[in-house]
């Protein structure tokens, strides 16, 4: 009985060793970079030099050739990555994560996500911005802390991580990205040389990278609190995060639940329809509420958050509403509310109508125009035809802000006088107190034209 009791402890101890070594293994850090050569990675697309200095990878930028990237010949799933970042304050680089390079695929053109770095005013660094594919899906418009952390000329920490459909980013141990998504679940890590044309000054200019390190298990006690708000591109979904904060979806991306006509109680026989999680409003004659009709929630709002994404075709023009009284017009044309115009500003000729652009994308319809006041002076930031973008639209206490793919575009107050004063000069000055309803439906309007909606949330203030 002794041997058998004295033989058991030898193995327990023997398996307790096992599972602590084994356990101490899986919660590792692995290097990426061996600081000896670089055998575990592969350039592609440009021509940009790499080399090795000490511990550090540097890059150097060189003229006329597309942006480079080191990449590992490894792909990555779910993983926490970190690393330090050094770069010159005229260049521009980023990181690739899950990222791809497929033959066809514009001819084996790297694509995927990108953590930028962005040493320029803008102050981007440790927005997420889509490689080749989709462009931006998380600047750092509305994140003025992110903005703030980037230390110019010194070594900058980043924490990144890529876990499920999530992918969050920390500069400096600032949260500054925090995605949801599932477009691509694997791929390679890549270090970019951006391209610099033909910019003689730019040349020979160095991004340098120390300590990259990853994490491909055992994450809970490695990873971070998140602290921005989360940008979902999973389409008609809602995740915890966004339930436990309040929202909730208008559309639930397969039937008419919650909507109607904005002329009827029913919703439209013809005009509209729903296949593949999109809802789409049809081509007719490109003429105002004549065929399908405009779309109403059954529901009113007055503080409100909403978000959705839309797609135009070519020369489109539509429309979403909000304060919308469907009491108001019971004749001709749409509904009368206030409009966030959706429109193909390159093809509509409703573009140039109007004064000073208010009836271009974005603008508050034949009011206010739109104008990027996250960078002013620069775009507006559409994606273009073809392609979804996404809006955001905040109502509070009559303070309202358009958004268009991360950029605030038009902010009014409905209640002020400057307000009431351009009323009394737009198309709308024939409808009494215009836009100082204290709720209202929201509305996509029927212009005759295709235009695709998905992904309708709200949240009440």
């Amino acid at each position: 009985m002794k041997i058998n009791l004295l033989l058991l402890f030898t193995f327990s101890i023997t398996l307790t060793f096992a599972q602590s070594k084994e356990t101490k293994k899986s919660n590792d850090w692995q290097l990426l970079f061996n600081e000896k050569d670089l055998s575990n990675w592969e350039q592609k697309d440009g021509t940009a030099e790499y080399k090795i200095v000490g511990n550090e990878i540097v890059g150097i930028s060189k003229l006329k050739t597309n942006n480079s990237f080191l990449c590992t010949k490894k792909k990555y799933g779910d993983f926490i990555l970190e690393l330090e970042v050094k770069i010159h304050p005229l260049l521009n680089s980023g990181i690739q994560i899950r990222s791809e390079s497929k033959p066809d695929y514009y001819n084996g053109t790297v694509h995927g996500y990108q953590v930028e770095i962005d040493p320029s005013k803008r102050a981007y660094t440790g927005g997420i911005y889509d490689e080749s594919r989709r462009g931006w899906i998380y600047p750092l418009a509305d994140n003025v802390d992110g903005q703030n952390a980037f230390k110019q000329a010194e070594w900058n920490h980043l924490h990144i991580e890529a876990i499920g459909s999530e992918i969050r980013v920390w500069l400096n141990g600032v949260n500054t990205a925090n995605i949801y998504d599932d477009l691509t679940a694997e791929g390679f890590i890549g270090l970019q040389v951006h391209s610099i044309g033909n910019e003689t000054h730019l040349e020979g200019k160095e991004v340098t990278w120390r300590n990259l390190r990853i994490k491909t298990n055992d994450f809970n006690k490695d990873r971070w609190e998140t602290t921005v708000y989360e940008n979902n591109l999973v389409a008609n979904t809602l995740t915890t995060t966004e339930k436990q904060n309040g929202w909730r979806l208008l559309w639930d991306g397969k039937s008419n639940k919650g909507w109607r006509s904005a002329k009827s109680n029913a919703f439209p026989e013809k005009g509209w329809n729903i296949k593949d999680g999109e809802l789409t409003v049809e081509k007719s004659k490109g003429k105002e509420s004549t065929n399908g009709g405009d779309i109403i929630t059954n529901e009113k709002f007055s503080n409100f958050e909403l978000r959705l994404d839309f797609k135009l075709t070519e020369g489109a023009n539509s429309g979403v509403k909000y304060m919308v009284d469907p009491d108001l017009n019971k004749g001709g044309g749409s509904s009368i509310g206030l409009e966030y115009q959706l429109l193909d500003d390159k093809l509509h000729p409703d573009a140039k109508k109007g004064v000073n652009g208010n009836r271009t994308i974005g603008a508050l319809y034949d009011l206010i125009p739109p104008e990027n006041l996250s960078r002013p002076g620069f775009a507006k930031g559409f994606k273009g035809t073809g392609q979804w973008n996404q809006i955001r639209i905040i109502s509070m206490n009559g303070k309202v802000e358009h958004w268009l793919n991360g950029y605030k575009i038009v902010e009014y107050d409905r209640f002020t006088q400057l307000f009431k004063t351009l009323v009394s000069h737009s198309k709308y000055d024939k409808w009494e107190a215009f836009g100082q309803l204290k709720s209202g439906h929201i509305l996509l309007q029927d212009h005759g034209d295709e235009v695709a909606f998905r992904s309708i949330k709200i949240k009440v203030l």
